[in-house]
């Protein structure tokens, strides 16, 4: 496809006014009008025609992404002509999932080592999990005159996997909360602050004083402290609310990815430190279950069932929910409950439902603050609408501390940030009930 430039039109614009005055002023010349449009007609399709041809496109493409990091998409191209173009300017056509916009516009440069070869790289964020396809690619490029543009496209039948965002996974920050893990292929016990007693030994500085066993030390006529057989293979759920308030966005970003995200870094821990762990989402019913995974290297399989978590603009029925999940568990398990609750009504029946599992389970909540609704309260009002969002907003952070307080009040552990440190609390709270014995 060809077509003119926005030189070619600012030239025949000019030359339209100028002709007419012309005319005006000495009628025997109005035929310089029509030769300056000829002529212009005339350089615009030469310009057209001898611009470069497009011979081959390439992309080159991930398989899969993460959630919120940065996706590169590169394209190489080759021309065919002698007049190569200075710059090509590319915008290729993609699923919603890979950008809001359903597209991404970039520009392809001149390779150096290459006389016909061009390079570009699309750069986005992919803002939701599944299956991101890859649409058309447009291409056009000037003519050597600058008059006409010479546009080309090409389909694609790409797709990019969409998963779940575990970089801190792969954060050296990981390495702290397993300073105190012992990995290898050898059995042997575990000695820990765990609750089942294994043997008495010296006291050595650095120990915990609590651990001292003052009879024992009195008949030794030594110092000796207990040491505790570490609690291993314990069963970890990380139950998901998948529902419409989970599905508002944080920071660009859905609530229900961020706490996928501070899941699998929870769960990566927890296998690595010889628990069990599985995940069961919900919305209006149960969506997900899986099995209990053990040890680090099935953690693949826990981030592809998380993958296939959607997204449901539904409200949440925690009764159904956790009464399932109740049903499915056989022994004394951790269940940790990624939820958000605004509605006091449906709040009342999570705690209800709640409630009933703590007989038999141990439950903890994970929260994660809302910084936008601070930002509201926080902001200094000019209008009469920053007042009334002002005081609306107060009003549901108020409504969510009443909550998480009458949690408190049944026994649950809460647990409460930005998404940015929802994950280190979550390890921290979950490494602190390990040491206690507490599942």
């Amino acid at each position: 496809m060809i077509y003119p430039t926005a030189r070619a039109l600012l030239l025949i614009a000019i030359g339209a006014p100028v002709t007419a005055v012309m005319a005006a002023l000495f009628p025997g010349l109005w035929a310089i009008g029509i030769a300056w449009a000829v002529m212009l007609v005339l350089l615009f399709v030469v310009d057209g025609l001898i611009a470069a041809r497009i011979r081959s496109v390439d992309i080159r493409a991930p398989l899969t992404t993460e959630i919120g990091a940065p996706l590169h998409i590169g394209v190489d191209t080759e021309f065919d002509g002698l007049m190569m173009p200075q710059q090509i300017y590319a915008n290729l056509g993609v699923d919603d999932r890979l950008s809001d916009d359903g597209r991404i516009a970039f520009t392809l440069e001149h390779i150096q080592s290459q006389v016909a070869g061009y390079s570009g790289v699309a750069t986005t964020i992919a803002g939701r999990r599944g299956t991101g396809d890859i649409g058309k690619l447009w291409l056009r490029w000037e003519g050597p005159l600058g008059l006409a543009w010479r546009q080309t496209s090409r389909m694609n039948n790409r797709s990019i996997a969409v998963v779940p965002n575990i970089s801190a996974v792969r954060s050296p920050d990981v390495k702290i909360f397993l300073r105190d893990s012992v990995f290898g292929l050898l059995a042997r016990k575990f000695r820990g602050e765990g609750s089942e007693f294994e043997a008495l030994t010296e006291f050595q500085p650095g120990m915990d004083r609590r651990s001292v066993d003052w009879k024992g030390s009195a008949r030794h006529s030594k110092l000796l402290a207990k040491e505790y057989d570490t609690d291993r293979n314990n069963q970890i759920v990380f139950a998901l609310d998948c529902g419409s308030e989970m599905c508002e966005p944080i920071d660009g970003l859905p609530r229900i990815d961020r706490a996928v995200s501070a899941a699998l870094l929870t769960a990566y821990v927890a296998l690595k430190s010889g628990d069990r762990t599985s995940l069961f989402s919900f919305a209006a019913k149960p969506e997900i279950s899986t099995p209990f995974f053990s040890e680090s290297r099935n953690f693949y399989r826990l981030q592809q069932e998380a993958a296939k978590i959607d997204y449901r603009h539904q409200e949440s029925n925690y009764t159904l929910a956790l009464s399932a999940l109740s049903g499915r568990l056989q022994r004394r398990s951790l269940i940790i409950i990624f939820t958000d609750f605004t509605d006091p009504t449906s709040a009342d029946l999570m705690l209800e439902a709640a409630g009933r599992l703590i007989d038999k389970h141990l439950v903890l909540f994970v929260v994660l603050e809302d910084e936008e609704l601070s930002g509201f309260i926080t902001k200094q009002p000019k209008t009469a609408e920053d007042v009334v969002r002002s005081v609306t907003a107060q009003s549901l952070l108020d409504q969510k501390r009443l909550v998480v307080t009458r949690l408190r009040h049944l026994g649950i552990d809460v647990v409460e940030g930005p998404h940015s440190k929802i994950g280190p609390r979550l390890i921290n709270s979950y490494l602190k009930i390990k040491q206690r014995g507490a599942v």
